[in-house]
């Protein structure tokens, strides 16, 4: 059951009282122009690989080379690619979680209820790829920072709103007349 609404634009919400079920509103994480370098060292290396196989000076063996090979791969591809994968920002309909980590997990995790400022930093870079840096502050905890988030406009908007309905239907469930079962009480003086 839900609520009906005066225009089309407005989110449905539930009735008072009802339990809010937690949706996922978004899932990101930190833009992947960060693995371009590592990209443009795979490919260099798979042609270094590719050329010098088989034609290595007389001291030099393939399998040094692969052995070479592989470890700046391990370096400069993986490892930068697994923490760049382990890092993911969600957006709920209650809160917003920043999980990092592959053996260790941290969880950081701010209520949208509460409230919270949003401030935005975008440099040169980040402008012309459409990215940005999101500070979450709700003045009692240490902000959350969602680093370098592709779409910031489009993230920024969607938490400005998460925000806006969240406090409003606190502030409406707060003020909500208690449903009592039974007949209804008689009016005074009968």
């Amino acid at each position: 059951m839900t609520q009906p609404t005066a225009y089309t634009g407005r989110p449905i919400t539930p009735a008072p009282g009802a339990e809010v079920r937690e949706l996922r509103v978004a899932r990101v994480r930190s833009h992947a122009r960060r693995l371009t370098w590592s990209a443009l060292v795979l490919i260099a290396v798979c042609g270094a690989v590719g050329y010098f196989t088989g034609n290595l000076p007389a001291p030099f063996e393939d399998w040094m080379l692969w052995s070479a090979a592989g470890l700046v791969v391990l370096v400069l591809v993986v490892i930068p690619f697994v923490r760049w994968f382990s890092r993911t920002y969600t957006v709920t309909t209650r809160r917003v979680i920043a999980q990092s980590g592959l053996f260790r997990r941290t969880r950081t995790e701010i209520g949208h209820a509460r409230g919270y400022t949003i401030s935005e930093r975008r440099g040169p870079v980040q402008r012309m790829w459409g990215a940005g840096t999101l500070s979450l502050s709700n003045g009692v905890d240490a902000p959350l920072r969602m680093v370098d988030i592709p779409s910031v406009r489009l993230v920024n908007e969607a938490l400005a709103d998460q925000v806006e309905v969240s406090q409003i239907l606190a502030h409406r469930d707060s003020h909500a007349m208690p449903v009592i079962p039974g007949p209804p009480p008689l009016p005074p003086g009968r």
